[in-house]
């Protein structure tokens, strides 16, 4: 990926070329579209007016997984299709991705019975293609206790033991751009579509772009152009004056983040509610979340934040199955809020609503993609591109490759060999003057790209001008010059994940990485005062200290 200190010769880039396609979006959705159409040979280029995965792609249940619950829907197909994806993601990207057995408790009156679990998971493992080794075990109620302790044993008649796929959505969907990056796309963030243009017969044939950075105006021209922007689909719908019959709900997700000390759960767990939904509690790096809720939103789609409401909904949805966790709003650490596009179905609960992905395109030519699952984002991406690909007609394009491409970061081996890759560099970052307990960190963090950690940490050892640890500031510069990180928020809340699972680390160095940033990228004395503002606001409302709504 390009360095945000290139943005001048990006948005040139952008200014001066026709593109294939123009991907609106940075996203999953629109990662995995650009990805697919530049490896078939197709100029594409990205724009995202925020960071990219700034949106519900970095806000989801951080799972790869194949959405078991919708074969209660018969959702047969979408079952099949994304609990196939799993193994290729994971494959592809697996310093992001990791196997997880999933534990599915089932009580007396549950959702879920001895039978219906027995079944459900034989077809789920039968639709999505599992392999021996992770196919489902039934486990009796004792059996079902001893994977997890903390769980309600009154009405306890067994589990089902299956598996899923742990991933840090914002990674994996900033590894997609930067493979696709890699491959010739050209990417942006912070770029915001204002308008489209048309020729004349109104067959849109480009966009007015709006650097949000330095509020330079650009045209980027293109023969196909695809509305991938989630929550804003309806947005950007409305810049392109064409009508069309699709009506799109918002839901929104919450998840709470509790340290291991006040809920020590050991097995990744996939339960009941007491109204009858089904909820995800994970143990991660010495936390425990749980999450999600499911309700209509219509508020700030760019700022959604856990209310009171969700929070208490999700405490006692922790009571409810784990009775003997004692827990508060004072243990809830951090928590998230992530919105869902959905095609609109009347007279349909949120949860009952379908997640398939549906693709339409108005009079003018406009592509919008809505619906949808990260776990899915590569079938949905080869879908559109096999169209546009149709539709362009005269040029020899071949079929989806993507199954095959390691995404950035990716080229370790496979899963067979990653455990001797980590073990290759947690020694080598020694000479770095790194520990080798940072080493391990950052080679399952970064994969195959922790070498140019490595030599920015080698770099910055003896001439750093700062209190950061060698390990973060290394990071910081790889955020900025590898993956377009423009401001403190994009590499603490969506480079490293620590606003949420290690939130003390953000209070610790959130100053010290705007100050280097401003140092490195020139800010402004005004973006220096909006960004300090920013990292508090944002402190403040994951942590349940003064979102307004809480």
């Amino acid at each position: 990926m390009k360095s945000s200190v290139e943005r001048e010769q990006i948005l040139n880039t952008l200014n001066f070329y026709e593109f294939d396609v123009l991907v609106i979006g940075g996203g999953i959705t629109g990662a995995g579209i650009a990805l697919d159409a530049v490896t078939r040979g197709m100029s594409v280029a990205l724009v995202e007016m925020q960071d990219f995965s700034a949106g519900t792609s970095s806000r989801s249940t951080k799972l790869v997984h194949g959405g078991l619950r919708y074969l209660k829907q018969f959702e047969v197909k979408m079952v099949a299709d994304v609990g196939r994806e799993r193994e290729i993601v994971y494959e592809n990207a697996v310093h992001v991705t990791e196997p997880e057995w999933m534990l599915l408790p089932f009580h007396k009156k549950g959702t879920f019975g001895p039978k219906t679990t027995s079944l459900g998971l034989k077809v789920y493992d039968f639709l999505a293609g599992v392999k021996k080794e992770e196919k489902r075990h039934m486990l009796s109620a004792e059996e079902t206790l001893q994977k997890e302790p903390l769980l309600k044993s009154n009405g306890l008649q067994g589990g089902g033991y299956y598996v899923e796929y742990r991933t840090d959505d914002a990674r994996l969907t900033i590894e997609v751009i930067k493979k696709a990056i890699e491959k010739g796309a050209v990417g942006l963030n912070y770029a915001k579509v204002k308008s489209f243009v048309y020729n004349d017969q109104y067959k849109a044939i480009g966009a007015e772009v709006i650097d949000q950075v330095n509020n330079k105006k650009i045209t980027i021209h293109a023969k196909k152009i695809i509305n991938a922007t989630g929550p804003w689909v309806d947005t950007v719908r409305a810049l392109d004056s064409m009508d069309n019959n699709k009506k799109l709900r918002l839901t929104k997700g919450v998840h709470v983040v509790i340290d291991q000390a006040f809920f020590p759960l050991r097995q990744p767990t996939y339960f009941d509610t007491p109204d009858k939904r089904m909820i995800f509690a994970i143990p991660r790096e010495g936390k425990t979340y749980v999450g999600t809720t499911d309700t209509f939103f219509e508020g700030d789609i760019q700022n959604p934040v856990a209310t009171k409401e969700d929070v208490q909904y999700l405490l006692k949805a922790i009571q409810y199955m784990f009775p003997d966790v004692q827990i508060s709003e004072e243990n809830v650490e951090s928590t998230w809020a992530g919105v869902r596009p959905l095609i609109y179905e009347d007279g349909k609960n949120p949860s009952e609503i379908s997640r398939k992905d549906e693709v339409w395109q108005s009079d003018s030519g406009l592509f919008t993609i809505a619906g949808g699952k990260l776990t899915g984002y590569r079938k949905m991406a080869e879908s559109i591109v096999d169209t546009i690909s149709k539709q362009l007609g005269d040029y020899n394009y071949g079929p989806c490759v993507t199954k095959h491409v390691n995404l950035s970061g990716g080229d370790v081996g496979g899963s067979e060999n990653f455990r001797a890759f980590i073990a290759s560099k947690e020694n080598l970052a020694q000479s770095y003057g790194l520990t080798k307990e940072e080493g391990r960190h950052l080679a399952k963090f970064y994969g195959s790209n922790v070498d140019k950690i490595f030599q920015y940490a080698h770099l910055l050892n003896t001439s750093r001008n700062s209190n950061l640890p060698l390990s973060v500031l290394a990071q910081v510069y790889y955020a900025i010059h590898d993956e377009m990180a423009y401001s403190p928020v994009d590499f603490l809340v969506r480079r490293t994940g620590m606003l949420y699972f290690h939130v003390d680390q953000y209070k610790a160095y959130k100053s010290e990485v705007l100050q280097v940033m401003k140092q490195l990228l020139n800010y402004t004395d005004k973006e220096t005062d909006n960004f300090q503002t920013q990292l508090d606001k944002l402190l403040m409302q994951a942590t349940l200290g003064g979102s307004g709504e809480v």
